[in-house]
C-alpha cells in the first residue's frame, strides 16, 4: 500500500456535510428495517453496580461468564465509561483500566503494560481486537499509534492483569487486553461526531448501519483525526503531530438458527510528523476477519476464525555525523517494515457434562516480514517467513456446588525456540452468590522477536586509533536468544456489597527467568563500555504487588470509582553475567498508582464526569549508549473532566478538559531537553445519532 508523504487533511465538518447530503434518502427507508437501539437514543447513562457485575466477559475462559464469576484479575471498560471519559483513542480509553500502567510518550506513542516491564518496547502484554492479535513480531509488542477504532462502536475492553498464555498463547505474560466491538445489529442508523480543540485539533467520524436481508446486518464507518504537537520541557513545540484516516465495515448474520457469521475489515493510512530533522513516518495497513460460531443442542459449541492482516511502516532514523578519520557516518535513512499475517483458529467446547466443561482449540499463524536495509538499524535476514502452530485444552471441573477448578495448558511450536508449554491451574470458591475467592498458578513465556534475534545497529567506525578495536556493530541480537519465562502466583477476591457497592482485590508474586538483558561482551575496548552489546537472557528476578478497585453508588444519579495499584520489582543479572544497563533496560514502572472517578447524571440532560489519577515517580535508563544510569520521571497528579448536555433526542454536545492540573508534564522518557511532555488539552465535541 502506498502512503502519500503529505496526506490530505480533511476538515472536521466533512462527515456532517456527508450526512446532510444523504439524510433524505436514509429517512425515506422503512424504519422497521433499521430498528433503533438503546445506545443510539439519548445520552449513554451509567450502569448500576448490579449491571456492572453482571457484564459478560469472555477473556478469562474463552466463553461468556459474569464478571462476578471470573476467577482472574480483570477490569472491564464499558462503552458508556469510554463515552463519559471523553477519550478520543484506544490508548486514552485504556487509562480507565486500574490494572494497567499507561504512559503517554508524545503525541502519537504510548507505553502500556501490566504488572511491570513497561519499557520503551514493552513486550509482555497481548492485545486483541475482536480476536485478531495486534502483536508485532518485529519487537514483540504493540504499535499503539495505529491501534484505534470509532470508539462509539466499541462494546467493551476487557483487561486481564496476569498471565493468559494457557488460552491466548505466547506473549500473554503479564496480561491480556481484549477489545470487543459491537455487533452490526447493535449499531443501526446514523452516527456522526466532530471535535476540535488543542492539542486534539480535529476529529471527525461517521457510521451508518443497515439491514442487508432478514437477520443480516451491516455497518460502515470512516474516521479522521489530527493530533497536534506536544511540548518540550521549555514549553516549545515538539513538532510531533499525527494525522490518521481509517475506514471499515462489519457484517453480522443471525439468519440461521444457533449460527452466527461475522465478516469485518479495516483500512488505515497515517503520517507522524517527527520534526524538520527526521521528516515524517508513514503508517498504513488493513485487515479482514471472518468468524463462524455454532451452538449445538447438547451444549457443545464450535467456532472457526480466520484473518489476514497487513501492516506497513516507514520510520526515519537520524543521520550519524562523520568524524574522520575513523568514523564514516551515515545519512538520514528509514526503516521500512512490511508485515503480512495469516491466521486461522478453531475452538470446540465439548457437549455439556454434569461436572465438567472441556474446551479444546487448534491454531496456525504464518507471517511474512520484509525489512528494507538501511544505514544504521538493520535486521538480518531482511526477509523472514515464520510459522506458529498451537493447541490448547482446558477443563473446568465442579468439585462442589461452590468450588470450581480449572486446569489447562497451551502447547505451541515456533521457528525460533521450538515447543513451548504454558500450563495453569485456577480454583474459585463462592461462599454465596455475591462473593468469590480465587487463586491461580500459571506459567507463561515471551518468545523471541526479530529485535532479540536479528537486530544489528552498526557503528560506522573504521580504522580506529590504537589501541581501540571497533566491531561492525555496537548493538546486536543473538541467535541463541531463548524464551523468557514467568511463574505467577495469584490470589483474589471479588464481591458485590449490597446493591450499591462492589469491590475487587488481587495480590500476585511473579518469578521471571531468562529475561532480556544487554550483555556486555568485551570483544573490543571502547571506553567506557565494551562493544558490541548483545541481547541475551541474562536477567532474572521477581515482582509482587496488589491491585484494588471498587465502585459505590452514592445516589441513583451519582457513582464513584476508586482504584489503587502497588508494584515492587527486583530485576538483576544472573550470576556470572554483567548487564550493560545494570538490569534497568526492561523496567520503567511507577510503584504506586491511584485512580478516582466521579460520574453524575444531573438534571436537564447534563452529565458531569471527573477523572483523577496520581502516578508516583519512576526510573528509566538511557540505554546501552549511556550505560547503567537511571533517570527519573517525576510523579504527577492529573485531572480530566467532561461536561455534556443532551440537547435533543439525537444531539449531544460536550466540552472535555484533559490533564488540567499542569500546562505540561512528562509521563515517560529519560530526562533531557528533548524529552516530550504532555500538554493540557481542551476540546469541544458534538455527536448526532439518528
Amino acid at each position: 500500500m502506498c502512503v502519500p508523504k503529505n496526506a490530505i487533511r480533511f476538515p472536521t465538518w466533512a462527515p456532517f456535510v456527508f450526512a446532510a447530503l444523504f439524510m433524505p434518502r436514509l429517512r425515506a427507508q422503512d424504519s422497521s428495517a433499521n430498528p433503533p437501539n438503546d445506545s443510539s437514543i439519548g445520552a449513554l447513562k451509567q450502569m448500576s453496580v448490579d449491571e456492572l457485575m453482571d457484564i459478560e466477559v469472555t477473556s478469562v475462559a474463552k466463553a461468556p461468564e459474569k464478571l462476578l464469576d471470573a476467577p482472574a484479575s480483570i477490569d472491564v471498560v464499558t462503552s458508556d465509561e469510554i463515552e463519559r471519559s471523553g477519550a478520543t483513542s484506544i490508548p486514552e480509553a485504556l487509562q480507565l483500566a486500574d490494572n494497567l500502567d499507561v504512559a503517554q510518550q508524545n503525541s502519537h506513542d504510548w507505553a502500556i503494560s501490566a504488572r511491570g516491564f513497561n519499557a520503551n518496547l514493552a513486550d509482555k502484554l497481548l492485545v486483541l481486537v475482536d480476536g485478531r492479535a495486534v502483536y508485532s513480531p518485529l519487537y514483540g509488542g504493540v504499535m499503539w499509534n495505529v491501534q484505534d477504532y470509532l470508539l462509539e462502536d466499541i462494546d467493551r475492553i476487557e483487561v486481564i492483569s496476569g498471565p493468559g498464555g494457557t488460552l491466548w498463547g505466547a506473549n500473554a505474560v503479564n496480561g491480556v487486553i481484549n477489545i470487543t466491538t459491537k455487533s452490526a445489529r447493535d449499531t443501526q442508523g446514523v452516527y456522526v461526531e466532530g471535535a476540535a480543540g488543542s492539542p486534539l485539533e480535529g476529529l471527525a467520524g461517521f457510521r451508518y448501519g443497515g439491514v442487508m436481508a432478514p437477520e443480516v446486518y451491516y455497518r460502515v464507518y470512516a474516521q479522521y483525526s489530527y493530533r497536534g504537537s506536544e511540548a518540550l520541557p521549555d514549553g516549545d513545540s515538539a513538532d510531533d503531530a499525527m494525522e490518521m484516516a481509517r475506514t471499515g465495515f462489519r457484517i453480522d448474520s443471525f439468519a440461521q438458527k444457533d449460527t452466527t457469521l461475522t465478516l469485518q475489515g479495516d483500512l488505515y493510512n497515517g503520517t507522524e510528523f517527527l520534526g524538520p530533522t527526521l521528516g515524517n513516518a508513514q503508517l498504513a495497513g488493513g485487515n479482514v476477519l471472518g468468524r463462524w460460531t455454532r451452538d449445538m443442542d447438547d451444549g457443545a459449541q464450535a467456532s472457526l476464525q480466520s484473518y489476514f492482516d497487513s501492516t506497513h511502516l516507514t520510520q526515519p532514523f537520524a543521520a550519524s555525523p562523520a568524524a574522520p578519520p575513523y568514523y564514516t557516518g551515515f545519512p538520514l535513512n528509514s526503516l521500512t517494515d512490511n508485515l503480512d499475517t495469516y491466521d486461522v483458529d478453531f475452538q470446540y467446547r465439548l457437549p455439556q457434562m454434569e461436572r465438567q466443561v472441556v474446551t479444546v482449540g487448534l491454531g496456525y499463524r504464518f507471517t511474512h516480514e520484509l525489512d528494507q536495509d538501511l544505514s544504521i538499524v538493520r535486521f538480518n535476514p531482511d526477509i523472514l517467513d515464520q510459522s506458529l502452530y498451537s493447541g490448547f485444552v482446558q477443563d473446568e471441573v465442579t468439585l462442589a456446588p461452590n468450588v470450581h477448578v480449572t486446569l489447562g495448558s497451551k502447547l505451541e511450536h515456533n521457528d525460533y525456540t521450538g515447543f513451548e508449554y504454558e500450563p495453569s491451574a485456577r480454583v474459585s470458591w463462592t461462599p454465596d452468590a455475591k462473593q468469590m475467592v480465587w487463586a491461580a498458578v500459571s506459567r507463561a513465556v515471551r518468545t523471541p522477536s526479530r529485535y532479540d534475534r536479528d537486530l544489528q545497529v552498526v557503528t560506522g567506525l573504521v580504522n580506529p586509533p590504537a589501541p581501540y578495536q571497533f566491531p561492525a556493530s555496537y548493538l546486536t541480537g543473538s541467535e541463541d536468544f531463548t524464551s523468557e519465562t514467568v511463574i505467577a502466583y495469584e490470589l483474589g477476591y471479588r464481591a458485590q456489597v449490597g446493591t450499591r457497592a462492589s469491590v475487587s482485590a488481587s495480590a500476585y508474586y511473579n518469578v521471571y527467568n531468562d529475561v532480556r538483558g544487554t550483555g556486555a561482551t568485551p570483544v573490543s575496548t571502547f571506553y567506557p563500555f565494551p562493544y558490541p552489546v548483545v541481547f541475551n537472557n541474562d536477567l532474572e528476578g521477581h515482582t509482587w504487588g496488589v491491585e484494588v478497585s471498587g465502585d459505590y453508588q452514592l445516589q441513583d444519579w451519582w457513582r464513584l470509582h476508586a482504584g489503587y495499584d502497588l508494584l515492587r520489582e527486583d530485576i538483576f543479572a544472573e550470576p556470572g553475567y554483567v548487564d550493560a544497563t545494570g538490569a534497568l533496560n526492561e523496567t520503567a514502572d511507577p510503584e504506586h498508582q491511584v485512580f478516582v472517578r466521579s460520574s453524575m447524571d444531573l438534571p436537564h440532560g447534563v452529565d458531569l464526569d471527573l477523572d483523577f489519577r496520581w502516578i508516583s515517580s519512576l526510573e528509566i535508563d538511557n540505554g546501552p549508549n549511556g550505560g547503567p544510569v537511571a533517570g527519573e520521571v517525576p510523579g504527577y497528579a492529573e485531572l480530566n473532566a467532561r461536561l455534556a448536555w443532551q440537547a435533543s433526542r439525537s444531539l449531544t454536545v460536550s466540552i472535555v478538559g484533559q490533564n488540567l492540573l499542569h500546562p505540561h508534564h512528562p509521563e515517560y522518557g529519560y530526562p533531557s531537553a528533548s524529552r516530550e511532555e504532555i500538554e493540557r488539552g481542551v476540546y469541544g465535541k458534538a455527536e448526532w445519532r439518528y
